[in-house]
């Protein structure tokens, strides 16, 4: 069955400073594709340092005059978000836009990060939420735009508030869904934060989809060393336009996100059935992110976990790796 075409137009983004993590390859690499063909000046953070040259590469033979740099950054290691944060903000450029887009999902067995943290929380969530405590005085001078990426399975399960990390039972879709509303919760507050404390930046939410991202391709460092049923099966279905999305249309509502005049508050995903693909659009915030004592619950215990008062200052000093 031909897919119909889905795209949007991104205005000029000559005077954007953006910076994209998770933009190695996949979903985030359409991402910043994107936004550089539009203008934007790119950061790419990256773990994987010949992966990241890999993209720049590419980024720079579809976009000619790419202005493009490459940084280092573990979203697993609080050591390496404040590394990246001192040296960002040592050079002292506003940061306009910053795109929350990394993660990896269900390792078949636990595992932690550098800090002890379940991989999952650690990296989706905690990872995400220091790299904006620590950026956040660029992110305030840039008036910045934080787009925050979570998922359909922020549509089920809970934050497993008496085993935050999984240890007695571990269930590697849940804890996926958990790292995904903690984000999008915290997300959430920091947009209501900024307004009520006039810091100008303002936060939004995406979710791609379905689609045959690299999220649940082989990952051996995740003890995955082929790709999963369920992607063969979403790849199987997006080559025939079938109900689910492309990598380069689950780029979409994050970008629509990205470029949206007064986002902030506010989700975007794809308006497919289910939204598990098609054209991107507002969409009504799942029923767990609308609690907003959940969001202020969620923003202090990640204050806690941390270590950050997360105003870019130091905080009571984050729990050492055991």
């Amino acid at each position: 069955m031909p897919r119909t075409p889905i795209d949007i137009v991104l205005p000029d983004l000559t005077s954007i400073r953006a910076v994209v993590t998770g933009a190695s390859d996949g979903m985030g690499l359409v991402i910043a594709t994107r936004l550089a063909a539009a203008g934007a000046t790119l950061i790419l953070p990256v773990r994987n340092r010949t992966k990241g040259e890999a993209a720049v590469a590419r980024i720079r033979a579809q976009v000619a005059d790419a202005r493009v740099e490459l940084r280092d950054l573990d979203l697993s290691s609080l050591a390496s978000v404040a590394a990246l944060g001192a040296e960002l903000v040592a050079e002292g450029r506003p940061i306009h836009l910053l795109v929350n887009n990394a993660g990896v999902m269900t390792p078949p067995e636990r595992q932690t990060t550098a800090d002890g943290f379940e991989l999952q929380f650690g990296t989706n969530h905690l990872g995400h939420v220091a790299l904006v405590a620590r950026l956040l005085p660029l992110l305030r001078a840039g008036s910045a735009r934080v787009v925050s990426q979570v998922s359909i399975a922020a549509n089920q399960g809970s934050i497993n508030w008496s085993d935050l990390e999984w240890t007695r039972s571990y269930d590697g879709m849940r804890a996926y869904s958990q790292s995904k509303i903690a984000l999008g919760l915290f997300a959430l507050e920091l947009d209501r934060r900024s307004r009520a404390l006039g810091w100008g930046i303002s936060s939004a939410l995406s979710h791609p989809g379905i689609a045959p991202t690299s999220l649940l391709a082989a990952r051996p460092e995740l003890g995955r060393v082929d790709e999963t049923a369920g992607r063969r099966i979403i790849r199987m279905l997006s080559a025939r336009g079938i109900l689910v999305g492309t990598v380069a249309t689950a780029a979409l509502p994050a970008l629509l996100a990205a470029t949206t005049a007064d986002a902030g508050g506010r989700f975007f995903g794809p308006s497919g059935p289910g939204h598990l693909g098609g054209r991107p659009a507002e969409q009504r915030l799942y029923s767990r992110l609308r609690s907003a004592d959940e969001a202020e619950r969620v923003w202090r215990m990640s204050a806690e976990l941390t270590g950050l008062s997360l105003d870019g200052t130091e905080g009571r000093g984050a729990r050492m790796a055991r």
